[in-house]
């Protein structure tokens, strides 16, 4: 399925402002969050293939989930792309770096962010809500030893 980077990037502007002031109720291990990780794993899981990391980075690289790379990569591409712009793991699709560069050029508010590094995942954040670890700040915590 293939979404407008643009449009995205739009609703996650809104969704942001608009869930910021129930920042404070949006705790780890409760009902709330219980209900965003489902409706997270359905609606995501739809839209962009989410992975559930629960630390989002969908609009950092062109509103495409970097964590359905096979190798995994954070940053990338990883050096392995056909020149047909392929997956060298799986031929048959497209890298999905080059999805989000191209991508990121669309998008308006957060298009050059695909040129910074992003932090390693933090796997105790896996399966978890990305915008409850948002919002409380978990998910921008580098893991310790990692300078930016």
């Amino acid at each position: 399925m293939q979404w407008h980077p643009r449009l995205l990037e739009a609703v996650y502007e809104r969704s942001h402002w608009l869930l910021r002031p129930f920042r404070l109720w949006m705790v780890s291990g409760g009902v709330v969050e219980r209900f965003f990780v489902f409706f997270e794993r359905v609606f995501k899981g739809v839209i962009f293939d989410c992975c559930q990391c629960g630390q989002c980075v969908l609009h950092r690289a062109g509103m495409t989930c970097p964590m359905t790379c096979p190798k995994n990569m954070r940053n990338g591409p990883c050096g392995g792309v056909t020149a047909s712009g392929n997956c060298e793991i799986i031929p048959e699709t497209k890298c999905v770096w080059l999805q989000a560069w191209e991508r990121s050029k669309e998008m308006r508010v957060y298009g050059d962010e695909i040129l910074g590094i992003l932090p390693p995942r933090k796997g105790q954040l896996d399966g978890g809500s990305a915008w409850i670890n948002e919002l409380s700040g978990a998910a921008g915590q580098t893991p310790a030893g990692w300078a930016e």
